[in-house]
């Protein structure tokens, strides 16, 4: 079963049946969810501490104390980033993640664990975790780790991005034009940032939604559109181009 939660969803998706936690997803962490994470942890205290930290930086969280559970939400959902936890009741970590390298699937993974010792750390990263962070940890700290590893996983070094005369502070979540702050919402927020995630290829609209939703939202057909429109109109119609048939493509230079 998972974890605790405020709502829970009978979904199917390529034949599979699992029950969803939607963990605290009201309407406000709906709006600010840039991310969708996959937090793997049987510790009550910790995961809970955890969960609602990153809830409340505002993003997505589907929490897990098993392996198995994992794999499920793994099988009908897309994650940017996976919390892991190396001991669990059901099996190591660790060989979860080197099923995750071995099939191709790169996600980045931050490995939480009490184990601290140096072979430990080598051992994990040698498997494919992108960071390794040590329990007791401040949460300052998680979130610290988790925006340097979806920085790096989305080639974006740097936390300052220019898109002519606008610059967008990935740490802030927000966006300047000419010195002045555009007020951008937090949807809008979540499409800027997928466009962000892949400088210079398509975002497809269906990505967009992964970022937008949870399984129990309905989305409209012109959903996507809307937010793409208002964007345009806040950082230059030139900046977003629509490829017919396939998604929204971010232009950076010009």
């Amino acid at each position: 079963m998972l974890a605790e939660a405020d709502t829970h969803l009978n979904s199917t998706k390529n034949g599979i049946q699992i029950e969803v936690s939607l963990v605290h997803y009201s309407r406000r962490v709906l709006e600010g969810g840039v991310m969708r994470v996959l937090l793997i942890e049987d510790d009550a205290l910790l995961g809970a501490a955890v969960r609602d930290h990153v809830l409340a930086e505002g993003h997505a969280v589907d929490w897990v104390m098993r392996l198995a559970e994992a794999e499920d939400c793994r099988a009908v959902a897309t994650y940017n980033l996976i919390l892991l936890d190396l001991m669990l009741p059901d099996g190591r970590g660790l060989d979860l993640l080197k099923r995750m390298r071995s099939g191709g699937d790169a996600t980045p993974v931050i490995i939480l664990t009490a184990r601290d010792q140096l072979s430990d750390r080598i051992a994990g990263l040698n498997a494919g975790a992108d960071d390794y962070l040590v329990k007791p940890f401040e949460l300052a700290e998680l979130s610290a780790r988790v925006g340097s590893v979806t920085r790096r996983a989305n080639g974006q070094p740097a936390t300052v991005i220019p898109l002519g005369d606008v610059l967008i502070h990935l740490a802030e979540r927000s966006a300047t034009r000419n010195g002045r702050a555009l007020p951008i919402t937090a949807r809008e927020w979540a499409v800027l940032e997928a466009l962000l995630s892949r400088p210079s290829g398509v975002v497809s609209k269906s990505d967009i939604e992964e970022r937008l939703y949870a399984f129990d939202a309905e989305v409209e057909s012109n959903t996507i559109e809307v937010y793409v429109a208002r964007l345009r109109k806040k950082i230059g119609h030139d900046r977003i181009l629509t490829e017919r048939g396939l998604g929204y493509r971010l232009v950076r230079e010009g």
